[in-house]
């Protein structure tokens, strides 16, 4: 059986499966039953420094996107960091370490802008025997107003110096946790290596507001009639947190640093393609607080069966192998040629593919042939766009075929090249450039 052992900068676990710090990591109840359940490894709920905890709405604290079947495809939240006291929080941290040593255990921290708050934090977490810290710079919400959370993460030299506070002055791995919310997630996590991190991990919340009530006219969730941006997560975030992390993986300056990802991963699926694009591990958070903490069971069962039926013996034979295959627009091959295909046999004839073609300009899929309802690929216009195939309720009916060099193009009624070629030398291209000879 493959071998899901995972070691994240050098922190061990059984599975590369952790919670991420949220609500249900916020006491050693959860945290020992997550334990019991499978979790590989939990990032604690954020603790803040000594003194009065943060204070948290007694309301509704999220804020929910469905599909149609009801399914949750979204949460917005406006909790806080823990709203437990500081030294309660590491008394048990401490506690769950001693009982389960084999598991991974990470602090979660967001502390002032200082280097004091830092440096007087740190030896209080190292104490519990914690793993790691995780620097909590995406909190979009509520602590960001105060200068922490997402405000540092929005400015790559305040990650910088934060970090390396940290590593002066801890021996525990640091683990940066990157904020959605900027231009180009590429420059914090430079900022973040060039201060020293271990490591980064991504994405936390993206800025949000998820719904209005057209009674009350006020955002969701709603306080005594007000409401406030939160922070998004879940399923409907996971293509923008693995562009993320294919980003850093690629960027020649942050190439090789550790990523933990995070974003929507609901099955050892998503899983997998988190790891293919460069996460060494990863975290999960929406689809524990949804379906439970035994979900862990799946993903585990799922992800090592996947592993067997494809010959691969251990993580490091996926982490990373899709980054190569990651790049930029203008280095597709525009000489590549597909065309969509129809399988009449499994054609329920709904006609979903022929309207969405004739609607979007291309009208390369018939209605009616020889007054009786057939839907099929006109090849003259069809352009490969592949619309049709993710419309279709019916998976597999519509297939994408690749066109065979030589043949022709009945759109263009010119034979496909073997050669590849990029937008960088096509001569509409005004910056063309001229390979070298």
């Amino acid at each position: 059986m493959a071998d899901i052992r995972n070691t994240f900068v050098g922190i061990k676990s059984p599975n590369p499966f952790w919670l991420a710090s949220a609500p249900p990591t916020d006491k050693a109840y959860n945290v020992e039953r997550a334990f019991k359940a499978g979790w590989g490894g939990v990032v604690w709920k954020t603790l803040g420094e000594e003194g009065p905890p943060v204070v948290n709405v007694n309301g509704p604290r999220y804020g929910a996107i469905w599909g149609a079947d009801r399914r949750l495809l979204g949460l917005n939240n406006i909790e806080l960091i823990t709203d437990r006291d500081l030294q309660a929080n590491l008394r048990e941290m401490k506690q769950v370490k001693m009982n389960w040593p084999d598991r991974a255990l990470v602090a979660s921290i967001m502390v002032p802008c200082v280097e004091e708050s830092w440096k007087a934090i740190l030896p209080l977490v190292e104490e519990t025997g914690a793993d790691g810290i995780e620097l909590n710079f995406g909190c979009p919400h509520g602590m960001s107003e105060r200068g922490m959370g997402s405000a540092v993460g929005q400015v790559p030299e305040y990650i910088e110096m934060v970090v390396r506070w940290c590593k002066q002055y801890t021996r525990m791995p640091v683990i940066t946790k990157l904020t959605p919310n900027i231009t180009d997630i590429r420059k914090p996590a430079r900022a973040a290596r060039a201060g020293g991190t271990d490591a980064v991990s991504l994405i936390n919340t993206i800025n949000s507001i998820t719904g209005v009530d057209l009674d009350s006219f006020a955002p969701q969730p709603t306080i005594d009639g007000k409401g406030s941006h939160g922070g998004y997560c879940g399923p409907a975030v996971k293509p923008i947190a693995m562009n993320m992390v294919a980003e850093i993986a690629r960027d020649p300056e942050t190439h090789g640093l550790p990523i933990s990802g995070i974003g929507g991963i609901t099955t050892w699926r998503d899983a997998a393609e988190f790891m293919a694009l460069g996460a060494g591990n990863v975290q999960v958070c929406t689809a524990a607080m949804t379906y439970g903490f035994k979900i862990v069971q799946e993903m585990i069962a799922g992800l090592e069966n996947w592993m067997d039926e494809k010959g691969h013996a251990s993580l490091s034979d996926i982490i990373g192998r899709a980054t190569p295959n990651v790049t930029d627009w203008q280095y597709l091959n525009l000489n590549y040629v597909a065309k969509a295909h129809i399988d009449q046999d499994a054609c329920i004839k709904c006609g979903r593919c022929h309207i969405a073609c004739e609607d979007t300009s291309h009208q390369a899929i018939t209605s009616m042939v020889d007054g009786v309802r057939h839907f099929e690929v006109i090849e003259a216009e069809c352009v490969g766009c592949n619309l049709c195939v993710n419309v279709c309720p019916v998976e597999g009916c519509i297939t994408m075929e690749p066109l065979a060099a030589g043949s022709v193009d009945q759109r263009t009624g010119k034979p496909v090249s073997p050669i590849y070629a990029n937008w960088t030398t096509h001569p509409n291209n005004p910056m063309a450039k001229v390979a070298a000879e």
